[in-house]
């Protein structure tokens, strides 16, 4: 069955890699690991956003850009780019002051467009017929209709690779299957620590 994989960067790094030693993921090995034999990868789609350097942690954005340059080693893999905003506004603490209304000074930072972008190719692609079967890794609701749109008009199966510990009930009962992304898979799915491209050679970050 031709396979597709769709993957929600920042929903799969924040539900299942950040804090752990398995930052350094072969996204082409985790989904061989996790679907059938029968799914012939054709294509993985990796949406996410270049992030900003923080005032605790500047060497991020270099971190991520030699990701970037591992996950291009994977033949069959595009990276599509949404926005990372960092912008300061003022809310109201968690813990009050006593003064009525008064608000704390805080930094902003999220990503915009990812999601959009993957449920944008999902239906793309499906309208082109270029997969039997889609596969999306991710938790996240908003995707629910456009899985919902593949799999009832052009009658299709997508799965979900579930990026997070705590189930999404929506996402299970659209999805043709849906399974979880344990430690023990991504703990195998690792890429070597030194790798080469067409640019020379370069090695996993030592505080990725």
């Amino acid at each position: 069955m031709r396979t597709r994989v769709y993957v929600d960067a920042f929903n799969l790094f924040y539900g299942a890699l950040r804090g752990t030693p398995y930052t350094w993921l072969d996204l082409d090995t985790l989904c061989r690991k996790l679907l059938q034999q029968a799914n012939q990868i054709d294509h993985i789609h990796d949406c996410t956003a270049q992030v900003a350097a923080r005032a605790g942690d500047q060497g991020q954005p270099q971190r991520q850009q030699l990701y970037l340059r591992a996950l291009r080693t994977i033949p069959h893999l595009t990276i599509t780019l949404g926005h990372f905003l960092s912008t300061d506004v003022r809310m109201p603490p968690v813990t009050p002051t006593g003064a009525i209304g008064a608000t704390v000074l805080v930094r902003k930072t999220e990503q915009k467009g990812s999601d959009v972008n993957l449920a944008t190719l999902l239906l793309k692609v499906g309208f082109q017929g270029l997969y039997d079967v889609a596969v999306v890794i991710s938790n996240d609701t908003d995707l629910v209709l456009p899985i919902a749109i593949v799999e009832a008009d052009l009658g299709k199966s997508v799965g979900v690779l579930r990026a997070h510990r705590k189930p999404n009930f929506r996402l299970r009962q659209c999805a043709s299957f849906y399974k979880p992304i344990r430690a023990g898979v991504l703990g195998a799915s690792q890429f070597a620590i030194a790798l080469s491209d067409q640019q020379g050679s370069f090695t996993k970050p030592p505080s990725w």
